[in-house]
């Protein structure tokens, strides 16, 4: 295995983990904002890591340069989003969970 390939199946890897991860925050957390919080933070770089290791994959090409560039777009656009439908929950009047609300 030559180290491009050591790499890319690193970068996939890493990428594949933040996205289980993300899964896991989406379906265990309690309420929109800690899901919000796990799923933009873990997703965008798991998103990233996928993404750079297509571009490597890709080698010297124009398909390398979109890779790039949706990279960019993506590590823009999620947390944004994210912000935006935690400010629509804010909003709303959604209250954060708390421990007083397990007691109930």
């Amino acid at each position: 295995m030559s180290p491009r390939e050591i790499a890319i199946l690193v970068l996939s890897a890493g990428g594949v983990f933040f996205a289980v991860v993300a899964a896991i925050g989406l379906i265990r957390l309690p309420d929109i904002y800690t899901r919000t919080h796990s799923v933009s933070k873990s997703e965008t770089f798991g998103a990233v890591l996928a993404l750079a290791a297509v571009a490597l994959t890709f080698g010297n090409d124009l398909s390398t340069l979109k890779t790039v560039l949706l990279l960019v777009f993506m590590f823009i656009t999620n947390p944004t989003a994210a912000h935006a439908i935690v400010r629509a929950a804010a909003d709303q009047g959604i209250e954060p969970w708390t421990t007083e609300d397990e007691e109930s």
